[in-house]
């Protein structure tokens, strides 16, 4: 058999002439004979969660062709504190990219298969840096972390009695000026948001009062914070933050898509420490050489999107009605609402899902978030030694049928929605001698589901549509029984796909859209009907409904104990 036909048949290819075999070798999405790599079109994704960074190379099937993860520390430094150090974040990802880009090498494939990257990330952390020196200035606080309090309580004291300044000369003020948030907004006061951390790391940190008085802070969150470093640091000074992201902030009128003076105002920031706002789906600037050892050295970046948003997205739940629950560190359920923003009454949060390029229009979706989910089984893991892996929790659990009457409110750094209660304590309640770890185990596993029915039934009110499937991604969905417990304690059905990485998969879409590769539009559902086609399984619920029924007036009960634990007081 000669050369060129063994290549032929390795690689998949068909030559009939001399010719084939010359403008093979010259093709750039072929093989590179000198180096003995193929050459293919590949998209990576950078995704930076609040536990560990990963970095995922896709092919326009959604084929992992090479991936990396790694954890990176967790700083508790005081109850209710959650840090990160914005370098370690860094170091981490570049890491991952290079050992990813590693394992496509070894595989066969060029570095230059990868055409372009996307980054998602853990949205609301709050990092300041120098504007001089592109160092941070302290570490990030977390979107989990709940030291807030009692700035939130000065806030809501604030916005009571003074008000905020929506137009010059007209203030709103006691319910009418938290309506007016919410309206500019679309969000609560809450520990959760940016500015509220922002205002905290003013208040008690001096090196950031100080930048902030010399005009030489900047502020972002995480994508903010890790574009600028992967395109040159202070060198480039590319300042943006993405429009989802910006939407957690607390700061942005999701109908102009742009900060609000009148908040900037309320909470005492500079306009210039803020970042320029840009799409999800757009080029941003290109990869430095000097970073992540020259692997994906002058490669576009050209999607940024929040974590929550990006499992929507990468679940390719792109219209009016679509829903996706993503089970990591939290749980987050987003319904998409198409090009309206939906007020909720109920407790909701009404954010933008995406924006599929600068001068397209935004998609906006309801959102509920549970800032407790994969976090209490790691606690279960790290502090309490009930298990050796996060696996682990489902098979403690399904030793016992049932919780024998525990119930476990998971409210490590208060309740999110639908209740929003910063001062809520975490609660085992029903506990005796009878209960063992497998119990409180199982208990954990409920609590996932009851807090995602808490968000169902509001987004029922609000919406007046009665969700009969959930698709869901994430690390805690990988556990049969914490799905099948989900489908019979929520009264849907839970569809899990085979290929679960939808967040990184979703900064990908919108990535590869950015440059138009593989023809995918993120404004056109039909150019990505080949992407993640793969089967998927589906947890039916079997339980009686007076039993489903008796358990969530149980679930009701001990959340309202829980509720009001911790007082906060104004500074």
């Amino acid at each position: 058999m000669s050369t060129l036909n063994r290549i032929s048949r390795f690689f998949g290819f068909s030559f009939s002439t001399a010719s084939t075999l010359s403008s093979f070798k010259h093709s750039e999405t072929n093989l590179n004979l000198n180096q003995g790599q193929r050459k293919g079109e590949f998209v990576g994704s950078l995704d930076c969660g609040t536990t560990s960074v990963r970095f995922i190379i896709f092919d326009q099937y959604a084929n992992i062709m090479a991936q990396n993860q790694l954890e990176f520390p967790q700083y508790y430094p005081n109850p209710g504190w959650h840090e990160h150090d914005p370098e370690e974040i860094q170091q981490y990802a570049e890491l991952c990219i290079q050992n990813a880009m590693k394992e496509l090498e070894t595989a066969g494939w060029a570095k230059e298969s990868v055409k372009v990257i996307g980054i998602t990330n853990q949205r609301e952390t709050t990092i300041a840096w120098s504007r001089n020196t592109g160092k941070p200035l302290c570490r990030a606080i977390v979107w989990t972390d709940s030291r807030t309090k009692n700035t939130v309580i000065h806030y809501e004291k604030k916005l009571e009695e003074i008000g905020v300044e929506v137009k010059p000369g007209v203030w709103r003020k006691g319910k009418d000026g938290v309506e007016a948030l919410r309206e500019i907004t679309g969000l609560p006061l809450s520990t959760y948001f940016s500015a509220i951390k922002l205002r905290w790391m003013l208040d008690h940190i001096p090196d950031v009062a100080a930048a902030h008085e010399s005009d030489d802070l900047l502020f972002g969150t995480v994508e903010s914070w890790v574009l600028y470093n992967l395109v040159g640091g202070a060198s480039s000074s590319l300042h943006v933050c993405e429009v989802t992201n910006a939407s957690r902030t607390l700061l942005l009128n999701t109908t102009t898509l742009q900060f609000e003076p009148c908040l900037l105002s309320f909470f005492g920031f500079r306009s210039s420490i803020l970042p320029r706002i840009v799409s999800s789906s757009e080029v941003y600037g290109h990869v430095s050489p000097d970073v992540a050892g020259g692997y994906l050295a002058g490669v576009p970046i050209g999607g940024l999107v929040g974590d929550q948003q990006a499992a929507l997205v990468g679940n390719k739940c792109l219209k009016e009605g679509e829903a996706k629950c993503t089970y990591g560190t939290g749980a987050f359920l987003l319904f998409c609402t198409g090009d309206e923003i939906v007020k909720s009454d109920h407790g909701l949060l009404s954010t933008i899902a995406y924006q599929a390029g600068p001068h397209a229009k935004p998609v906006y979706a309801l959102e509920g978030s549970i800032s407790v989910a994969g976090s209490a089984v790691k606690w279960l893991r790290d502090t309490m030694g009930f298990i050796e892996d996060a696996a682990g929790v489902n098979t403690l659990a399904a030793k016992e049928t049932d919780t024998g009457g525990v119930y476990f409110v998971t409210a490590f750094s208060g309740l999110l929605a639908p209740y929003w209660d910063p001062g809520a304590g975490g609660l085992l309640i029903g506990v005796s001698q009878y209960t063992n770890p497998a119990h409180i185990a199982r208990a954990t596993l409920e609590a996932n589901a009851f807090q995602t029915r808490a968000i169902i039934e509001s987004m029922k009110l609000d919406s007046g549509n009665d969700l009969q499937l959930l698709k869901v991604d994430g690390g805690m969905t990988n556990g049969d029984l914490a799905m099948s417990i989900l489908a019979d304690l929520g009264g849907f059905t839970v569809v899990r796909p085979e290929m679960r990485e939808s967040t990184a998969l979703g900064s990908a879409l919108l990535a590869g859209a950015a440059i138009k590769l593989f023809g995918w539009n993120i404004a056109d559902p039909e150019t990505l009907r080949e992407v993640n086609t793969k089967g998927a399984t589906e947890f039916r619920p079997h339980i009686e409904d007076k039993i489903r029924r008796r358990k969530w007036e149980g679930w009701q009960r001990a959340v309202e104990r829980s509720k009001g634990w911790e007082e906060g007081v104004d500074e």
